[in-house]
């Protein structure tokens, strides 16, 4: 299974804070947002992940990289003009599913959560 972590959003309710940073890079302790979700991802089994860009979008692969701290390969869907939800899963669905039937994992790059996400992967639907 691949994933998706949607971060091209503008944070607008986040200003002051995200005038200058995107809201996935906002730090929650000495970490950012982002890289919660990279650890849980990487901790469920998954190596595949793509994240899209809009606001400040150079800074997120920047502080990320390719995914080598994770253990993941890490790709970025830039999207000079912003596409919404829907439009940036479409955007770069080709690299999210090899066949129709295929699923991913979507999570929202600027949410926080506590749930196990690898108990939570082995108890959903195939």
């Amino acid at each position: 299974m691949k994933a998706m972590i949607l971060a091209a959003g503008l944070g607008t309710r986040m200003l002051p804070l995200t005038a200058n940073t995107p809201k996935p890079l906002l730090r929650v302790g000495k970490r950012y947002l982002i890289e919660l979700h990279l650890e849980k991802l990487s901790k469920a089994g998954i190596s595949d992940v793509v994240i899209n860009t809009h606001w400040l979008a150079d800074q997120i692969p920047a502080a990320l990289g390719k995914g080598e701290k994770w253990g993941l390969s890490i790709h970025y869907s830039h999207e000079p003009i912003l596409l919404e939800t829907a439009g940036g899963i479409r955007q770069c669905l080709d690299r999210l599913v090899d066949a129709p039937e295929d699923s991913f994992l979507l999570i929202n790059g600027d949410i926080y959560f506590e749930w196990d996400l690898t108990q939570w992967l082995a108890e959903a639907p195939a």
